[in-house]
């Protein structure tokens, strides 16, 4: 029979722990995360054009993402600050949907990886094309974040959809 999985913020009496890491070795650490932002046509075209009151809204959520990737750790109570060596968030036009696929690659060397700091990422990033586009349109929805990929650390590489 196999060893019950157990979580690793609960300690042995059940209280909310942080996970001790100090024993790890740092090591580079990649984590991917994708996510979407469904609009109505209209909105989308006028997302395509610019032509939004508010501005540019794939720069500004760009920025947003990259700011919420380095902040995870103050946003997600049981997060380790991390040293984040490198994010890089994009934002794509899906005519076919339409919308905004975000992906958010985060690399760190460290004894813990940054799944969280991607998922963040994506998060606040279609947080902030929904802020900006909800003046013309209240049906905008966000949809399907998840982890896609990560690299490093004990479990070593999980793919689980093409980067």
């Amino acid at each position: 029979m196999s060893e019950k999985p157990t979580l690793t913020h609960i300690d042995a009496e059940g209280r909310v722990r942080m996970v001790d890491v100090g024993h790890k070795l740092a090591t580079e650490r990649v984590a991917v995360a994708r996510g979407e932002v469904h609009m109505r046509p209209e909105t989308f075209e006028l997302l395509r054009q610019g032509a939004l009151k508010k501005g540019d809204v794939l720069t500004v959520a760009q920025i947003a993402g990259i700011q919420a990737a380095k902040r995870t750790w103050e946003l997600i109570p049981l997060c380790h600050p991390l040293p984040i060596t490198h994010v890089d968030v994009r934002l794509q036009l899906k005519p076919e949907w339409p919308g905004v696929e975000i992906t958010a690659t985060v690399r760190t060397t460290a004894p813990t990886g940054v799944e969280m700091e991607a998922l963040t990422a994506v998060a606040v990033a279609a947080l902030t094309v929904y802020d900006m586009t909800k003046a013309v349109e209240k049906t905008v929805r966000i949809t399907n974040i998840r982890l896609v990929e990560k690299r490093g650390g004990r479990s070593g590489h999980v793919q689980l959809e093409p980067v």
